[in-house]
């Protein structure tokens, strides 16, 4: 079996290092990072940006197309990833990705919104494999999130 953080490596891909950067969600208010309830670890929002940018701000259906969209909700993935490294030091100690609650910034008529949360469920399947990289998720459209981004995401982790 290959290991989640080799994995990652492999893939080439640029997960923050909260750690040493710091959690950017603390710009958005009060709050912590994660909290860890047993084996269960519920991390706070996360959204498309890399340090302080934003990578990806507007509204679905409207200036956001659904591929700029799927690649917000994979941007987001990698922070999440970030954010389970900081809370229990490495991707290797993920049982499996127990769901996701998404939000997309959209038009009343868009409809799509599955389709832009795949972005996140498909990199946690590439990283950790479909049996723990698969969970459960919901997607919602929303009018509005804190500093015009297009996606947050929410999830809980089981971890060892």
């Amino acid at each position: 079996m290959t290991l989640p953080e080799r994995l990652a490596l492999d893939m080439g891909l640029d997960i923050p290092d909260f750690d040493r950067d710091g959690y950017y969600g603390a710009d958005y208010g009060t709050m912590k990072p994660y909290h860890r309830v047993g084996s269960l670890l519920f991390l706070s929002g996360h959204v498309a940006q890399i340090g302080a940018e934003i990578t990806h701000k507007g509204r679905l259906g409207q200036n956001v197309t659904i591929e700029q969209g799927y690649q917000a909700a994979r941007r987001t993935g990698l922070n999440v990833l970030g954010g389970i490294r900081q809370a229990v030091g490495s991707l290797d100690r993920v049982k499996g990705i127990v769901r996701s609650l998404n939000f997309v910034v959209c038009t009343p008529e868009f409809e799509e919104v599955h389709k832009v949360s795949s972005g996140l469920s498909d990199l946690f399947v590439e990283v950790f494999g479909p049996e723990r990289g698969l969970g459960g998720r919901a997607t919602i459209g929303v009018m509005a999130l804190a500093n015009g981004v297009c996606f947050e995401t929410w999830v809980t982790v089981e971890v060892e």
